[in-house]
């Protein structure tokens, strides 16, 4: 009797241990392969909420991943939400992310820059999950893959029509962060190019709020710029409240990320924006076809990410501006010129660059620690 318990126990055990074995070993599935759509599941991470915005940075992101959503046919519930996850709290951003992985999600979105590091980390734990981080620099060969877009040829763009429109020969830029973020600088001096193109007397005058979102911060930048006689207030920064500051001051402005001219239309000459749509919806496609990689991706004005939102229909032009708008975006477009050509002088009395070269996208993405020849930060 005591050998056939014994022989039942045993049986017991091996079961248990077979069905534990099962349960623990991997099968999730790798990137890189084919995924059937019905298993995508993303997880978004959001510096904001932009369910409760009508512009700006998270607003933007999400108007890029409902497009994905529409496109790919996705359900609700392929889709999860982490929003108002402070970039600058890692301890915040990390436990947002592990509990969209318990959630069991097998791509992460992280939309802002001080998620990067966090991606990288959680990359390395969970190799079956892709994250896609937004304006980074880091990637690794399997997982980890970061996204951005050549933001700074529309910053040129709108630049030009910018500096056709000062009167006072100043005009003022909200950043929110200083000489050594590339992303933000770069986007200024692309800026103060195209204002240079049409207006060589024109001066820019950037105040730095270090901070991507601070609608207070970036509200009184705003007023301290149209004070010393700023009459455009561009931003690089989160929120409308530039814009809005504007339009109270009576003078023009050009919003980013998202068209602002709801926020301001009185203001709101043109704006920077993004599509993340074009993104987003080519990620979602190469992970259920099989060929995503972990190469970042670097978009540019021919492909769609970024561009110029309609021009203010009150707008009367001093000159044919909308012509050399249209000229320049060709050429650039072309690959014939690109915005950071030749070389430039810095206002600190250096040059960059070489003659008849562009910066490399390296470059662009992580060396611009520079403001050009016209551009002072108060």
């Amino acid at each position: 009797m005591a050998t056939h318990k014994n022989l039942l126990n045993t049986v017991i055990f091996v079961i248990i241990m077979t069905f534990a074995f099962t349960a623990c070993k991997r099968t999730d599935w790798k990137p890189g392969t084919p995924m059937s759509k019905d298993k995508l599941k993303i997880g978004v991470v959001h510096i904001s909420n932009p369910f409760t915005e009508k512009s700006g940075y998270a607003y933007t992101h999400e108007t890029g991943i409902q497009e994905m959503k529409k496109k790919l046919n996705l359900a609700d519930n392929q889709l999860i939400y982490k929003t108002d996850i402070d970039d600058a709290d890692p301890i915040q951003a990390e436990n947002a992310m592990r509990e969209l992985i318990a959630q069991k999600v097998n791509v992460i979105i992280a939309t802002s820059w001080k998620y990067m590091d966090v991606c990288e980390k959680l990359a390395a734990e969970f190799p079956s999950v892709i994250f896609a981080h937004a304006s980074g620099i880091k990637n690794n060969d399997t997982n980890f893959t970061n996204y951005f877009g050549r933001v700074y040829q529309a910053r040129y763009l709108s630049g030009i029509a910018a500096g056709a429109q000062t009167e006072t020969g100043k005009i003022g830029y909200v950043a929110a962060m200083g000489k050594d973020n590339s992303e933000v600088t770069g986007g200024i001096n692309a800026f103060a190019l195209g204002v240079e193109k049409v207006n060589p007397g024109a001066q820019i005058y950037v105040k730095v709020t270090y901070s991507w979102f601070d609608p207070i911060g970036e509200a009184s930048a705003a007023r301290e710029l149209i004070a010393e006689g700023c009459d455009i207030i561009a931003q690089h920064c989160d929120t409308p409240t530039p814009q809005i500051e504007a339009e109270k001051a009576g003078v023009w402005g050009i919003g980013y990320n998202s068209d602002m001219t709801s926020d301001a239309p009185a203001a709101v000459l043109t704006s920077v924006i993004w599509r993340w749509g074009v993104y987003y919806t080519a990620l979602a496609e190469s992970i259920v076809n099989g060929t995503f990689t972990s190469v970042p991706w670097f978009g540019s004005l021919k492909d769609g990410i970024v561009g110029l939102s309609p021009f203010n229909k009150n707008t009367r032009w001093k000159t044919d501006v909308l012509l050399t708008i249209k000229e320049e975006s060709d050429r650039i477009e072309s690959g014939a010129h690109d915005v950071f050509f030749g070389v430039m002088e810095t206002n600190d009395g250096r040059r960059i660059g070489k003659t008849g070269k562009n910066l490399s996208d390296n470059e662009i993405r992580s060396g611009i620690n520079w403001y050009y020849r016209t551009v002072t930060e108060m």
